[in-house]
């Protein structure tokens, strides 16, 4: 039976060849930072390190958990300047791609960012981010709050390191993100949402 709709049939091609460049690209860096780096060294052992907060904000939940969005961080975030690669339009999805420069202000020039599960219905969305040194995932996951005017956000960092560097990157960069367990982001969050 012909297929009524064969645009259906080129957008699922599409989407799944988008996914795998995407994926392609993450394992081209990741592969990429080995060989330049003496990964294939015997003697490195990849180290992984995470950690977890959670953190009142005062608003409903659809109205926080929109905010985790690359693109609506901006609203809270100063100096966040996500540039979009993928699609062409700042929607979050899975398979949203896009980067974000150091500006300076860290060891590594720039960043590669992946939506990489994204499920409003259960108010949760990852981030896969990637270097040459080291890649990590950001989680934030939303709740109702006790109160129907608040929400719980929980946000955990995982972070491998790709080669010696990365290991010590990734070590000081959890140490330094959750210094305050997330308290600096919930006080930009509330303050953005009682600016409105």
């Amino acid at each position: 039976m012909p297929n009524k709709c064969p645009h259906i049939n080129k957008l699922a091609v599409i989407e799944v060849a988008m996914n795998t460049r995407v994926l392609t690209l993450l394992l081209g860096i990741a592969l990429f930072g080995c060989k330049d780096n003496n990964m294939g060294n015997s003697n490195f052992k990849a180290e992984r390190v995470s950690k977890s907060a959670s953190f009142i904000v005062n608003a409903d939940i659809d109205k926080v958990f929109s905010l985790f969005g690359a693109f609506e961080e901006r609203k809270w975030a100063p100096h966040w300047e996500p540039i979009l690669i993928y699609p062409d339009q700042e929607v979050i999805e899975e398979g949203t791609t896009f980067k974000v420069s150091a500006h300076g202000h860290g060891p590594e020039s720039e960043y590669l960012w992946v939506v990489s599960k994204f499920d409003s219905q259960d108010h949760l969305i990852q981030y896969l981010v990637s270097t040459l040194n080291r890649f990590w995932t950001i989680t934030v996951h939303c709740e109702r709050g006790q109160y129907e005017s608040k929400t719980k956000a929980t946000v955990s960092y995982s972070y491998t390191g790709l080669n010696e560097k990365g290991n010590e990157l990734n070590r000081t960069s959890i140490d330094k993100m959750y210094k305050k367990d997330l308290s600096d982001w919930a006080d930009a969050i509330n303050s953005y949402l009682d600016s409105q």
